[in-house]
């Protein structure tokens, strides 16, 4: 799938499923800024496509703050030009009981994984308005599908991203833009492998058994943000192994 040429953001590009998909864009011909919270991931991250050859740059990113993502694309235009390519991928999960979830912990959620990829893309959209070109993949989740116990916030937000994509696919399909979401299902990554979950139980019992890998939801990512899927948008498109069917 080739993006010679073209310019991506991918947000929480520092760590798991983000850097597998900052690393498959750049082997695509992207140039690839990676805006992460954490500055020595991305700066990790962009290290490891300089070496393969590619271009980065690493932008320390609060991706729910207007100020800080205006300050990175600006530095991201100025570095390589316009963003016609946006990866919403910065999320946070935790679990708790409905009960006794807080205000603060509800909104904390909603602020991060929907509010952050709102503002991203109202920051990025008018270089692809301008170009008449542009990819957006929004990273949603399985749970959306199955529901998922004590993670009501989670699943209503991320739910909140998968409207968010039918939404902007409809109003800017006639300009050339389109606009999808993977929502991932058990994938292998740090934040998983830190949460109570016993991972390897759990993926014996999938259909595939075994839990997805970051590389699986990089190359949905690719097939998306390629020429390849100019007629797709507003999709879903479920990598997770079958996990939800079962």
């Amino acid at each position: 799938m080739s993006l010679k040429g073209k310019n991506a953001v991918v947000t929480g590009g520092g760590s798991g499923i983000g850097r597998a998909i900052c690393l498959q864009l750049a082997r695509d011909g992207a140039a690839i800024a990676v805006w992460d919270l954490n500055q020595a991931g991305a700066e990790e991250t962009a290290a490891m496509i300089a070496k393969e050859g590619g271009r980065a740059i690493a932008c320390a990113v609060d991706c729910a703050s207007t100020q800080a993502i205006a300050s990175a694309a600006i530095r991201t235009r100025s570095e390589f030009g316009p963003i016609t390519v946006l990866v919403n991928n910065a999320g946070i999960s935790n679990t708790c009981v409905f009960t006794e979830m807080t205000e603060e912990v509800w909104d904390r959620m909603i602020r991060i994984n929907l509010k952050g990829p709102f503002l991203c893309t109202q920051a990025i959209i008018p270089d692809m308005l301008a170009a008449g070109w542009g990819r957006i993949v929004n990273i949603s989740s399985s749970s959306t599908q199955t529901g998922a116990t004590k993670m009501s916030h989670y699943v209503a937000s991320k739910g909140g991203v998968i409207g968010f994509t039918k939404a902007l696919a409809m109003e800017y399909a006639a300009h050339g833009i389109t606009v999808n979401n993977i929502p991932p299902g058990f994938v292998d990554t740090p934040m998983l492998r830190a949460s109570p979950v016993n991972v390897d139980a759990y993926a014996a019992g999938m259909p595939m058994k075994r839990p997805g890998k970051p590389e699986d939801i990089a190359a949905g990512c690719s097939y998306l943000c390629s020429e390849a899927a100019n007629y797709v948008t507003g999709h879903t498109l479920s990598v997770n192994g079958g996990r939800y069917l079962s």
